[in-house]
């Protein structure tokens, strides 16, 4: 029995080593071949962002700016939805007192300012031809028929 037990002993580290050399052996043969070259482009458009986004800052000389520009830049914020009094754009009835007043009065009040607007709605940069453009051009979308200074 003792040989027996001996033959045993003598097979287990071959019975151990003979998987070990199996995975070295696969692990040789998966790294052989040739290795895929990597396209550079193709990875770059792989990896491209969803959407990019481009500012330009566009700066109009004072006094150059229509009255709709003005309007979309510095008036609608208020006056598109009517947020803290302000009559909204196009509405008649809100606008109807107002009007009455006159061109010269709606531009002393955007000039110095009424309730919640501030002087020159806010947009400090505008010039006296610049306020009364937008201010003709905000009345005349609720019926008034101001001429707006033509922008030079």
């Amino acid at each position: 029995m003792s040989e027996h037990r001996a033959t045993r002993a003598a097979q287990r580290p071959l019975s151990l080593a003979l998987p070990v050399v199996a995975v070295v052996a696969a692990s040789l043969l998966a790294g052989c071949g040739k290795q895929s070259a990597v396209d550079h482009e193709v990875t770059a458009s792989a990896i491209q962002p969803v959407a990019k986004l481009e500012v330009v800052m566009q700066k109009v000389a004072p006094g150059a700016r229509t009255g709709e520009e003005i309007y979309k830049s510095v008036c609608t914020s208020c006056h598109a939805a009517g947020a803290l009094g302000a009559p909204k754009t196009g509405d008649a009835g809100d606008w109807a007192p107002r009007l009455g007043k006159g061109l010269n009065a709606l531009v002393a009040s955007v000039t110095n300012g009424l309730g919640a607007m501030p002087p020159k709605g806010g947009g400090s940069d505008l010039t006296d031809t610049e306020v009364v453009r937008a201010t003709a051009y905000l009345a005349n979308t609720a019926g008034a028929s101001f001429s707006e200074p033509a922008v030079e």
